[in-house]
């Protein structure tokens, strides 16, 4: 009796197989929550991405004080400085990548995490400096990405970035 693999790769099987690459790259947004993490994304545009869009949330200045009016727009930006519609972005996604610094506020992560969530597109969220700070600093930061990550990497080097991103076919 053959094995299951010795039969899998028989040539009356290899008639069920596709041998043709998936039909459309999948769309992966970069988000940049901070400054520092801002700088990061910005050395990775040149990279060999296939269809990756890079933006940037450091200008989200969080909650606004009471009876204050709450502004969607402005705060989300591409590198040229242009201003981006979250939800455009989201709706044009597979996968959104949320890149943050331990030690930073990554509060856009809450509006990102739920409009992604809405839209059931998977989110990520990469953490910079996990080598250089405490756990406390580090506990903070999951604290504020894990409810709005699927998955959660804590980075060493800022090079495990551009490792990650190509893992996760960006």
């Amino acid at each position: 009796m053959q094995s299951e693999s010795a039969r899998m790769s028989s040539a009356a099987e290899a008639r069920f197989r596709i041998d043709r690459p998936n039909s459309r790259a999948r769309a992966v947004k970069v988000i940049a929550l901070d400054a520092a993490s801002e700088q990061v994304v910005k050395q990775l545009v040149g990279g060999p991405w296939q269809n990756a869009t890079f933006l940037t949330a450091s200008a989200f200045s969080g909650a606004p004080r009471r009876r204050e009016p709450f502004s969607m727009g402005g705060w989300l930006n591409d590198l040229a400085g242009r201003t981006k519609d979250l939800i455009d972005e989201v709706n044009s996604a597979d996968l959104v990548v949320m890149v943050a610094t331990a030690g930073e506020s990554a509060a856009a992560a809450a509006l990102i995490g739920e409009a992604c969530n809405v839209k059931h597109v998977m989110t990520t969220a990469l953490i910079l400096g996990g080598a250089s700070s405490s756990d406390e600093t580090l506990s903070k930061m999951l604290a504020q990405l894990r409810p709005h990550a699927m998955m959660l990497v804590i980075s060493s080097a800022d090079e495990y970035i551009k490792d990650m991103l190509t893992a996760l076919r960006a």
